[in-house]
């Protein structure tokens, strides 16, 4: 089985003891694989860096990002999440500075992925990190309305932080 839907969603990524705060407003395309698997496909706006943002602020520009700094992509980043009541893998691509690939299960050490613009020629090897999924919860019948996926990053032996990734998908 193969339906899918526009939706309105609300994506957000935060840090519990970092100073990291993310969210995305958009419309993404909702794809049901069966009654308990779907896709969700969106774009995201393009990246900015602080001084960026502080920049178009204080001058109110109407520029774009990519218009102002050249090195910024302009292109559409694409953000897919395969999701389920057991797992979602995340994976962030169409942007040449930087792409990304997480895994989450509940209780389960994932695998996240960072692939960074490299001036060789030779392959990029993704710089990898670990994620503890300690609660991943899936609401919302028969299509989903909220996923909120709670993890700590590790580099090793290292701690990164404790996130919260929160998905709210209007139907």
């Amino acid at each position: 089985m193969l339906t899918h839907q526009r939706k309105p969603v609300c994506l957000s990524l935060i840090s519990t003891d970092l100073p990291v705060q993310s969210v995305v407003e958009t419309a993404a395309t909702l794809y049901q694989k069966d009654s308990q698997r779907f896709h969700l496909l969106l774009n995201a706006p393009p990246i900015k860096t602080e001084q960026q943002a502080k920049t178009q602020n204080s001058q109110n520009l109407l520029f774009t990002t990519a218009q102002t700094n050249p090195r910024v992509s302009s292109s559409p980043r694409i953000l897919w999440l395969e999701i389920s009541p057991y797992r979602v893998i995340m994976t962030m691509q169409g942007n040449p500075h930087l792409s990304y690939r997480h895994f989450w299960e509940k209780g389960v050490y994932g695998m996240s992925r960072y692939w960074l613009p490299n001036e060789s020629l030779q392959n990029n090897q993704p710089i990898r990190l670990r994620n503890f999924t300690r609660n991943l919860s899936l609401t919302g019948n028969p299509l989903p309305e909220n996923l909120r996926v709670e993890y700590e990053l590790w580099a090793g032996k290292v701690q990164l932080g404790h996130y919260i990734l929160n998905l709210e998908i209007q139907n």
